[in-house]
């Protein structure tokens, strides 16, 4: 609640600073007020649709596309109050030279509907990102009524000290004001960033980083007024993710350095573009310092394994989509090429893995075509059902058609299993058989043991997350630092090319009062102390 009603606050009161600005204005030109509000009107208006449109929206998807959906908004969301609380920062002394500046210009047109064109986009702007703002929080808080009342007295609260500015009733720092508001803000954005993330995990668009850090429990617990403040109003969950830590802070810190940076403190304008180069030449030695500094994965899969069976080792050469196996034992050798067209990426052992599966076509070669009843007892472990010794004595003419399977899983180039299994289609007849029975005898060639399977996998999956973890510092963390430097980078090479501005005083304040009642010629515009 406190969340929505210090947004609700500011955004409103920025936006009644602005209507209010512009009335003071027409007041003393003797110019209706009428069109203003109808723009003010409507530009409320559709900052509420935008609201609520984007709530329908997102209620009609799927789970998963409602956290992604909840995380771009989000986004968007931290980017409007970024960009307000930088833009306050800068303009906050100007704004009201600056907006009668627009008002007289819009007025030499010729008609009040210039100014009522001006009021709608001022207020359409600060409503928009008031209600994409608003929406976000709502979406991040535990307790969406409490958060729609704190919203509604913050703008409530804002139309009141508006008005009591305008009609000359309040005396209000507004310096201080949105100073101090900005700063509560940054928190509240940088929370928002931390919903961001973990929306973004939720919908499977982020899966790095998901280490848990500390655990903040102890310090908001549920229903406590200390959870209240921690997690319902600066949205800090009690299981920080190091994604979601790492985000926190890099907001916090340059915002906050931007927010609260004294201005005698700023370098002077010809000195900009060098401190803007050394920040991105700093930016640029910490990317490439973390690419170079944290180390990288990897596991080795041998390419080379012991197997079970008629033969005792198995090697594997992987090209690409194309693979050689190789197996020895028993005094054979035999090599298995597979094509391109018989690979497949595919789950083994619970990882990924790359398969390539070969089935010669059924052959007689090798096998005997006559078999005795001792001779079906070997193969067979038994005599198979249906043969009597004493009316099917034997022998018994037999028919083959062998045929064999071969198989290979690899991950990072080596052999995660490999398996060649037999599948005999045996046709007897003759030796007192009425007629021709066919049976199917399945035998394993050779296979990886389960055990080497799954050590191999879990190894390799250990691997695969150290790697994804890895990742964000070694890549991801560098490429975001990267850019920095370059954005850095093109603001010096802009200010290097911009005119010198010739010195210039104190700007125009903000008006904190305006007129007294009943004498509407008198200028809104008084020093803010």
């Amino acid at each position: 609640m406190l969340a929505t009603l210090v947004i609700g606050l500011r955004e409103g009161l920025e936006a009644t600073l602005i209507v209010g600005i512009i009335a003071a204005f027409l007041r003393r030109n003797r110019v209706p007020l009428a069109p203003m509000w109808f723009g003010v009107g409507v530009a409320v208006l559709l900052s509420v649709g935008v609201g609520f449109g984007l709530q329908l929206v997102e209620q009609a998807l799927p789970q998963a596309q409602q956290e992604g959906m909840e995380a771009v908004i989000g986004i968007v969301a931290v980017v409007f109050v970024t960009g307000m609380i930088i833009w306050m920062r800068t303009h906050a002394r100007t704004l009201s030279t600056e907006l009668e500046a627009s008002a007289t210009e819009a007025l030499g047109r010729g008609t009040a509907w210039a100014l009522a064109g001006m009021a709608f986009l001022a207020v359409l702007k600060e409503g928009f990102e008031t209600a994409v703002f608003l929406l976000a929080t709502f979406q991040a808080s535990s307790d969406t009524g409490l958060a729609a009342l704190g919203a509604v007295i913050g703008i409530a609260g804002a139309v009141v000290i508006g008005y009591g500015i305008y009609t000359g009733g309040v005396r209000l720092n507004l310096s201080k004001f949105f100073t101090g508001t900005g700063v509560f803000l940054v928190f509240v954005a940088a929370g928002l960033v931390l919903t961001v993330l973990r929306r973004a995990h939720e919908a499977g668009w982020i899966v790095i980083g998901q280490q848990r850090t500390v655990d903040l429990s102890w310090l908001a617990p549920n229903g406590s007024v200390q959870g209240a403040l921690i997690t319902g109003v600066l949205g800090i969950p009690p299981d920080p993710r190091v994604i979601e830590v790492l985000g926190w802070l890099l907001y916090v810190v340059p915002v906050l350095a931007l927010s609260l940076w004294p201005r005698s403190w700023r370098p002077a304008t010809a000195r900009v573009p060098a401190v803007r180069t050394a920040v991105a030449a700093t930016l640029a030695v910490a990317a490439v310092a973390l690419a170079i500094a944290v180390p990288g994965g990897g596991v080795h899969v041998p390419g080379t394994v012991t197997t079970t069976g008629d033969q005792t080792r198995v090697s594997a050469e992987v090209h690409g989509d194309t693979a050689i196996l190789r197996s020895t034992g028993n005094g054979r050798q035999t090599r298995v090429d597979f094509p391109a067209s018989s690979h497949r990426t595919v789950t083994r052992a619970g990882v990924t893995a790359d398969r390539w599966r070969s089935r010669t076509d059924p052959t007689t070669d090798g096998e005997p075509a006559s078999l005795t009843l001792d001779d079906l007892v070997g193969l067979f472990g038994r005599i198979p059902v249906g043969i009597s010794p004493s009316t099917n004595p034997g022998p018994f003419e037999a028919k083959w058609a062998v045929s064999e399977t071969t198989t290979l899983w690899s991950v990072a180039g080596g052999v995660l299993d490999a398996t060649s299994s037999q599948r005999s289609v045996l046709t007897l007849s003759g030796g007192g058989l009425p007629s021709a029975r066919t049976t199917t005898i399945d035998r394993s060639v050779f296979a990886v043991p389960a055990t080497r399977v799954q050590a191999t996998a879990t190894a390799v999956a250990a691997d695969r997350t150290r790697s994804a973890e890895l990742a964000l510092w070694k890549a991801w963390l560098p490429i975001a630092l990267a850019a920095a430097a370059l954005a850095q980078l093109a603001l010096a090479l802009r200010d290097r090319r911009r005119p010198a501005a010739p010195a210039s005083h104190d700007p125009a304040p903000v008006p904190s009062r305006g007129p007294p009642a009943g004498n509407p010629t008198r200028s809104s515009a008084h020093a803010v102390r």
